[in-house]
């Protein structure tokens, strides 16, 4: 028998949470949708030394700051154990280990399909990933030797993964530049990609400090989808990542990192290929390249060519009572951090709540035979 619930969040991390909160703050019946184990289990997988690029004054979600000191860098386990502190304090409705297979229209509402379960709901707010849930790799890594030893950065944890011999990573984002700092500790490191800038100061400096409260403005009220800069910013961020932040391009040159700009373009002998020809022989390769959306479990027709969203402000104008949040760059530059997440959350379920109406209990039908 289905189950019928007013809204359904699917995504229990720090937008879907936000959405949870705003939601029961308003009376509206609610349940959240997560994957993992636990709460906060998409913070604990990642690597050992991860912390956020912003401080933990910053970080809060709706209600509820951030604990401990406010200029500290929370490490990703503080991250996670928040976000289930968080769920727990305002007894947020998640249930976890439910993976959304298919979400489909069912008249004016909808249908979620996840596994042996079958869920119905007037709303839905997706809140699955802030860049994508799918780690990209490009189709050559498949004719890489197969005694070079291949990791995502969704499974880098720590150097001592790493064979000795030298190392590839590959993308030279934030994350990239993290990793390839570490990984030059004990190995010969090359990061490989083109340039994304760096922020304007060293972010633990006393002068980033200071500025930080100005860094925190443009993110949410300049670099916004409401300015001509911020409108620009968006394609640049979705397909390229974020500026040099913690580690900067000193701090790689100091690390003895090799920094080349040329993208790795294929495989050659069983060995990575840059652009203008050059054969790298490495002992591992780390790919920092990102995320893909992978949105094909829902069978509605929201997506643009580009696989974003068809959203405005995380409002799906082509099907009412369907939303995203925690999307990167949804409203603002803002939105991809911790501390965003409560504003694009917030809009959406002012936008819910005053256009859609609560209604009527539905009574609960039986599933079709097979399902």
């Amino acid at each position: 028998m289905d189950q019928h619930i007013e809204t359904i969040v699917v995504g229990g991390g720090q937008a879907g949470l936000s959405v949870g909160y705003h939601l029961r703050r308003k009376g509206r019946p609610v349940l959240i949708l997560d994957d993992r184990a636990r709460t906060g289990d998409n913070w604990r997988r990642h690597w050992d030394t991860l912390r956020l690029y912003s401080p933990a004054r910053y970080d809060g979600l709706p209600g509820m700051r951030f604990p401990g000191p406010g200029r500290a860098f929370p490490t990703k386990d503080e991250v996670a154990d928040y976000l289930e502190a968080y769920a727990a304090r305002f007894e947020l409705p998640v249930e976890h280990g439910v993976r959304v297979t298919a979400l489909s229209g069912d008249g004016d509402g909808y249908v979620l399909d996840c596994g042996d379960r079958r869920f119905t709901a007037d709303n839905v707010v997706v809140a699955t990933g802030t860049f994508g849930t799918r780690a990209y790799v490009p189709p050559f890594a498949g004719d890489l030797d197969p005694a070079i030893v291949q990791l995502h950065s969704t499974d880098y944890l720590r150097p001592d993964q790493l064979p000795p011999g030298p190392v590839l990573v590959v993308g030279a984002s934030h994350s990239g530049a993290d990793i390839a700092v570490e990984a030059a500790r004990e190995h010969h490191t090359i990061l490989s990609g083109r340039p994304t800038g760096q922020i304007p100061v060293p972010l633990e400096s006393r002068r980033a400090r200071a500025a930080f409260p100005v860094l925190w403005f443009l993110a949410r009220r300049v670099f916004t989808l409401n300015t001509p800069i911020g409108r620009k910013m968006r394609p640049e961020i979705r397909t390229h990542g974020g500026p040099l932040l913690r580690v900067q391009a000193d701090d790689l040159a100091a690390a003895g990192v090799e920094r080349v700009t040329e993208r790795v373009a294929g495989v050659r002998d069983g060995r990575p290929v840059l652009d203008g020809g050059r054969v790298l022989d490495v002992a591992a390769v780390v790919w920092c390249t990102g995320f893909r959306q992978d949105f094909g479990w829902i069978r509605l027709p929201v997506l643009g060519d580009d696989g974003w969203p068809l959203e405005e402000r995380g409002v799906v104008p082509s099907s009412p009572g369907l939303y995203f949040t925690g999307l990167a760059f949804q409203s603002a530059f803002a939105s991809m951090l911790v501390g965003g997440a409560g504003t694009d959350a917030e809009h959406v379920v002012r936008y819910l709540a005053a256009t859609r109406p609560v209604r009527a209990a539905r009574t609960p039908r039986q599933s079709a035979p097979g399902r």
